[in-house]
């Protein structure tokens, strides 16, 4: 008979004795079920007891976790947490180095789990290690232990960062600063600067003041990434979290101390290939810089303010080659006359004021920046432009004014300008590090390749929103391939032309083919179930599979990690924390919590989930909403998701969706079904090919006046 399910075998290890064989009532207080280990070994004092797994986590086993004890579980006696906090706190503050270190490394190791970090906080142990840091007598790897000790602590979200005195601050800014300091310390004291900043406001001007970016640009010049991602992490959190007014000012010291090019030539062209946190944190860095231009970008333009009205005056000047007439010169109405031609021949919709056009946001004041940098910077082609298209008579004229507007609109889309940063993005374009004003460049390059392409499509002012998608394709496919400079990005448009993109546009048609007729139709609604079958069947067994899963807390983390997966036969969700990202499948055995899938009540996403709902930054982040899910157990009990990208999320949300007989909503649903139906479709008519298929089925014949022509094989 099997055993009861409230019974599981396990072995317990004690130092220097023989492991035991046990069964554990899971119904029994765990009090008792200690006190009967430890006397079994004769071990006085049970209360000073605990259990623990004996992997590499180490982590205690308490009445909340307990039922993730398994059959076949490997256990170890050993002190109690409370024990092990205390014990733990006075040897810290031993007068012996050796043996203030062996602590130290022990403390690192064991505040990792929430129930050690816990007692340890009790006993007011964030103080002390704040302390042994103020008093400045530790170094090497006394300090490396003791920093990492309380990253680890702080990291369980049990203690406040506003707790903090400048005096730490100041140390910690300390070790960043000193141009010879030992890598570890130095890791460390960049997190901690990176979570007091994004923390806590307070912290944040405190810090502000302490660090300055030209004392973090030395980091960047080396070759350890690991600190380079922590510095460009740093940068980020400064940037992110500094008030509107001192962001343009940031990013003016930022350019000053050419930290673009220190990245570009120390980090993106380094031979190290560039990992998935550096990755992020360019893309962040990138993000931030381009939200810089929000601001113009909600700008309107004042119709009656001289100095933006000069700008204009300044691109008619460039482009015909004229001054600004004296209001001497010619009478009024010439003047008007004059300019309402010029302006007409630039291209604006209103000729006679040119400035209403500005008045739409976005783009606002920003079309109008890229318009006079493109015609102070690439003078002879913004001449060129203009001057081809308003000598043209035959209506194909591009109107330049009109297009800026509407193309500065769109790289603001592409680029999504004004959005916060998402917490799961690795989408970072090398070729935006080349240039001290690469959305300037980048509009250059697109406006002249909207000229191109509106010359090639032979287009009118009726096409013009269909020039805009075919612009708007162009750039999206040339940034696909991540060109490394804005040279490669301009090559990669040569090849994108108009008839190049009509092109692809057939060949992704013939492979999308649609049949309309009729019996192709039901033929389709015939096969549908099957596939949806199928689809399912994929989603289930991608959740037998697993995910790893990031965790996201107030500080980005690269060592947290949890996985989850369904059980082979779809009734239990398996689930728990990883030290690290695995390499392929975590086996159940290895997972420590379980979810009966009859206990699933509903799956809830986006806004509606509980950590969503939170105070903190990652409501505010719409791609993280995007990608939150929760499921809803028992009465009030959620476990949280944040999926790694878009496919994942749509995979579990399926697959939960799936299990709970509800039906598959997701965009990638859509998308398989429509592939995989196209494909069944063509496979079941490929003796079809070249034949063609009526849209009515054909009359059934009359019926035969005699049936003397059936052949009788006997």
């Amino acid at each position: 008979m099997p055993p009861p399910a409230d019974i599981v075998k396990v072995a317990i290890e004690w130092p220097g004795a023989f492991p035991k064989l046990m069964e554990i009532d899971q119904k029994k207080p765990l009090s008792a079920i200690i006190k009967e280990v430890s006397d079994g070994w004769n071990l006085p004092n049970p209360e000073t007891f605990a259990l623990q797994n004996a992997d590499s986590t180490n982590f205690y086993i308490t009445e909340k976790n307990r039922n993730n004890i398994k059959n076949g579980s490997i256990l170890r006696l050993t002190t109690s947490a409370a024990q092990m906090a205390q014990q733990l706190h006075e040897r810290i503050q031993s007068s012996s180095m050796d043996m203030k270190l062996d602590a130290l490394k022990d403390l690192a190791n064991s505040s990792r789990d929430i129930t050690f970090a816990q007692e340890f906080i009790n006993l007011d142990g964030i103080s002390l290690l704040t302390q042994m840091v103020e008093s400045g007598t530790d170094f090497g790897d006394l300090l490396s232990f003791t920093l990492t000790a309380f990253v680890e602590l702080m990291d369980h979200g049990i203690v406040s960062w506003d707790t903090f005195s400048v005096a730490f601050i100041k140390k910690i800014a300390s070790y960043v600063c000193k141009s010879a300091m030992d890598v570890a310390v130095l890791q460390r004291s960049l997190a901690i600067l990176e979570s007091m900043v994004l923390n806590s406001q307070d912290l944040y001007q405190k810090v502000a003041q302490e660090i300055t970016i030209g004392q973090l640009i030395p980091h960047l010049q080396g070759t350890d990434q690991d600190i380079q991602t922590y510095t460009i992490a740093v940068i980020n959190a400064l940037f992110l979290k500094a008030p509107e007014e001192k962001r343009q000012e940031m990013a003016h010291i930022l350019a000053q101390k050419q930290l673009r090019s220190i990245i570009l030539s120390n980090v993106i062209r380094s031979n190290k290939p560039i990992n998935d946190e550096m990755a992020h944190q360019l893309y962040v860095l990138q993000v931030l810089t381009f939200n810089l231009l929000e601001d113009r970008m909600m700008t309107k333009m004042d119709p009656q303010d001289q100095a933006q009205r000069d700008i204009i005056f300044e691109l008619r000047r460039i482009a015909f080659d004229v001054e600004c007439e004296s209001n001497n010169s010619g009478s009024i109405e010439k003047r008007k006359s004059m300019y309402t031609r010029d302006y007409k021949k630039l291209g604006f919709i209103n000729h006679v004021n040119p400035a209403v056009d500005f008045t739409q946001i976005p783009p606002g004041m920003l079309a109008l920046d890229n318009m006079l940098y493109f015609a102070r910077h690439h003078q002879d082609a913004y001449i060129r432009i203009v001057l081809e298209n308003s000598s043209r008579e035959d209506k194909h004229e591009c109107p330049f004014g009109r297009s800026s507007i509407e193309l500065t609109k769109m790289l603001c889309e592409i680029l999504k300008v004004g959005e916060l940063p998402s917490e799961n993005c690795h989408d970072f374009h090398p070729m935006f590090f080349t240039h001290d004003r690469s959305f300037e460049e980048f509009f250059c390059i697109c406006i002249q390749l909207l000229n191109k392409t509106w010359k090639e499509m032979r287009a009118t002012s009726e096409d013009f929103n269909k020039v805009m998608q075919v612009v708007k394709e162009q750039i999206t496919r040339a940034l696909t391939i991540k060109p490394n400079s804005l040279d490669q990005f301009k090559s990669r448009l040569q090849n994108l032309s108009y008839t190049e993109i009509l092109k692809l546009r057939q060949s992704e048609r013939m492979n999308q083919e649609d049949f309309q007729s009729r019996p192709i139709l039901e033929l389709r609604e015939k096969i549908q179930p099957e596939i949806m079958e199928l689809i399912k069947q994929q989603r289930l067994n991608r959740l037998c599979e697993g995910t790893c899963f990031r965790k996201i807390s107030s500080r980005r983390r690269q060592d947290k990690f949890w996985y989850c997966r369904l059980s082979p036969n779809h009734k239990v969700l398996h689930y728990g924390d990883l030290e690290e990202s695995p390499q392929g499948e975590v086996p159940h055995d290895s997972l420590q919590e379980k979810l009966p899938v009859a206990d699933i009540k509903a799956v809830v996403t986006g806004k509606d989930c509980p950590h969503m709902k939170e105070k903190g930054a990652l409501k505010q982040n719409k791609e993280v909403l995007e990608l939150a899910f929760s499921v809803l157990y028992e009465s009030d009990e959620y476990l949280n998701f944040i999926a790694p990208d878009k496919h994942e999320y749509c995979v579990w949300t399926d697959g939960l969706n799936a299990l709970l007989g509800k039906e598959m909503t997701s965009e990638f649903t859509r998308s398989d079904m429509d592939t995989l139906l196209n494909m069944e479709m063509k496979l079941r008519l490929l003796d079809l090919e070249n034949i063609q298929i009526p849209e009515v089925p054909p009359p059934i014949p009359k019926e035969p006046s005699n049936y003397d022509f059936v052949y009788d094989c006997n």
